[in-house]
């Protein structure tokens, strides 16, 4: 708004100098290259990462599978969380030693993460397994692909409204550089004869 009411200001201005426009100018086209570009950006790259979570979300929940495992023995707490997506310290994750039945109606053993408390030969859990029956991350659900898309938009539109900025500030920043070495050779012409006007030398 500053540069608009500049460029309004300095429309008949005999102080004002070429750059001046300029750098007004500039400040406009960079804001309406942010007010356009930010959310084109913001879009299409959310647009693209809406479709490939979406895709990746109809892949997994095609390969991964439900299955119940009953638990043979507990081996203790999990270190580390396999799942991203689970919520941390809102349900207890300890590893057991297990055995369940895989989709294609193999029987499977192993160590897993289970979500128990305190785990008891016997107790049976959910498990997502593969087509193998291997232990496998749970699938991503659909609303957690689009809040990840979301955020790939938003950020995708502070990228590019940072870059604007950029390109406007180096600009901006050679025009100055340019604007003293003009002045920096006007003055050396004129440096020499600085106080002397009026001396009859």
């Amino acid at each position: 708004m500053r540069a608009i009411s500049g460029l309004w200001r300095w429309r008949h201005n005999p102080l004002r100098r070429a750059t001046d426009l300029a750098e007004a100018w500039l400040a406009v086209a960079a804001l309406l290259a942010v007010l356009v570009a930010a959310p084109v950006a913001g879009a299409v790259v959310g647009g693209l990462a809406q479709d490939a979570l979406q895709e990746s979300v109809r892949q997994q929940r095609s390969s991964r599978h439900l299955v119940t495992a009953t638990v043979l023995a507990e081996l203790g707490r999990a270190p580390l969380d396999a799942d991203p997506e689970a919520a941390a310290g809102r349900e207890p994750r300890t590893r057991v030693q297990a055995d369940w039945t895989a989709p294609d109606g193999t029987a499977r053993s192993g160590a897993v993460t289970a979500a128990l408390d305190a785990p008891r030969p016997g107790d049976r859990f959910a498990l997502w397994t593969d087509r193998q029956g291997r232990p496998a991350a749970r699938p991503l659900d659909s609303a957690t692909a689009t809040t990840h898309a979301v955020l790939a938009g938003f950020g995708a539109a502070l990228v590019s409204i940072g870059l604007v900025e950029t390109v406007r500030r180096l600009i901006v920043w050679h025009m100055v550089r340019r604007r003293y070495a003009r002045l920096e050779q006007a003055w050396l012409r004129v440096g020499p004869d600085w106080g002397r006007a009026g001396t009859g030398c």
